[in-house]
């Protein structure tokens, strides 16, 4: 079915493409100096840091739409079609994307530059990352070799934001200085949310987090936390009876107050979990996508993830 869809794809990218050409001559007309790049993005950290390293030379346009998932979410053709328009399409590469390997190539042949983000970047292995569940004879979750959530360690983050960096650079070589001087601002910002981190969670009275989805393997490894996950790395899978029965054990053990939910996850077995063992709900935001009230109040990744670190405060010192 996929496979048919990317065919159909192909020839509406081939027809968009033709009727779009006059159109394409006209901002041509327009001369280099004057035209912003446009640069379609998926997961919310590369729109924002392609924003902010791009400044007033870029439109970044994220494919996702509010509150999106982004294992789940497919492109429509019209989307297809536009970003075939663009001058690149970044995205993660880690595997996040379900639809975002197959969509690169379709518009690699289109002439847009294509480009993984998360390139040169070490990901986590899931047997690593699940090696306490094991200890503790827990099943742990089917899923893939890595963990493709890497954005959310504000060290890796640096790496996604360089190589944002380098591809605006190759495409405007003209804007390289401010390129640059962007970058090493937000680089900044970065590398003191990385030390805010290690500062709060080195203090934290527990380690543990009952969170409805796996998505925080990155913050055991950097920070030294512990998360006991209901659902897997993607959030349609959900666990068996006997793994139900180790979570609440897990919960119970650690003196569990709290179950993280998502602003873009809805679980129902994590809400079963939370009733049973009498905790309060908390929210993480994994920043596939964001709400539509935080993209209305200009939430940035920083922002975001110091709202995170206030979660976590909260849940490891009850």
């Amino acid at each position: 079915m996929k496979k048919i869809f990317f065919i159909l794809i192909t020839a509406l990218l081939t027809i968009g493409l033709a009727a779009c050409s006059s159109s394409a001559g006209t901002n041509a007309s327009k001369g280099k100096a004057d035209r912003k790049l446009t640069i379609y993005t998926t997961i919310f950290p590369i729109q924002d840091f392609t924003e902010k390293i791009g400044g007033s030379h870029v439109n970044a346009q994220s494919v996702y739409p509010a509150n999106a998932d982004a294992h789940s979410f497919e492109p429509s053709s019209k989307t297809m079609v536009e970003m075939a328009e663009g001058d690149a399409f970044i995205y993660s590469g880690t595997g996040a994307e379900a639809f975002a390997d197959k969509t690169a190539a379709t518009l690699k042949d289109q002439g847009v530059k294509t480009v993984k983000a998360a390139q040169g970047i070490k990901l986590l292995s899931t047997k690593e990352e699940h090696a306490h569940e094991e200890d503790e004879d827990h099943d742990g979750h089917e899923h893939g070799d890595k963990d493709p959530h890497a954005w959310l360690d504000p060290v890796y983050a640096q790496q996604m934001a360089k190589n944002i960096k380098d591809t605006l650079v190759s495409l405007d070589p003209d804007h390289k200085d401010e390129y640059t001087k962007n970058y090493e601002s937000l680089k900044k910002e970065l590398q003191s949310l990385d030390q805010e981190f290690k500062t709060t969670l080195s203090k934290a009275q527990h380690k543990e987090i009952l969170v409805s989805h796996a998505a925080y393997g990155y913050w055991e490894k950097r920070y030294g936390i512990e998360q006991i996950s209901v659902l897997g790395l993607s959030a349609s899978e959900e666990p068996s009876q006997k793994q139900l029965e180790n979570i609440v054990k897990q919960a119970e053990k650690h003196h569990i107050k709290y179950v993280i939910f998502e602003n873009n996850v809805s679980s129902k077995v994590s809400d079963t979990i939370r009733s049973e063992i009498g905790a309060k709900s908390l929210t993480l935001k994994n920043l596939e996508s964001i709400t539509e009230e935080d993209a209305k109040n200009g939430e940035s990744y920083v922002s975001l993830m110091k709202q995170n670190l206030n979660t976590l405060k909260t849940a490891l010192n009850d």
